[in-house]
């Protein structure tokens, strides 16, 4: 991966921040397909515009890529704490 090709500035829509959220999670197309009610098709495609967007080849560096740029919350990790208001 080139980190120096990506930025915290890539524009991902609502449906494609959902989508790598799942794909982080480790689902399949399939997988998200079913869960967000769309085809394969439509998941293949979201996928390759995020790979395209985030300039990643790859899951494995779509999902290095939005932990670096906090994009997604993976097992409390990049997760934003905020405090007890009411204590």
């Amino acid at each position: 991966m080139n980190s120096g090709k990506i930025s915290e500035s890539t524009t991902l829509s609502d449906r494609e921040l959902e989508i790598l959220e799942l794909v982080a999670i480790g689902l399949t197309n399939n997988d998200i397909g079913e869960k967000l009610e769309i085809s394969k098709r439509t998941v293949d495609n979201h996928i390759s515009n995020i790979l395209t967007k985030t300039k990643t080849d790859n899951r494995v560096e779509l999902v290095r890529w939005a932990l670096q740029w906090g994009k997604i919350c993976l097992d409390e990790v990049n997760c934003c704490i905020l405090p007890n208001v009411a204590e």
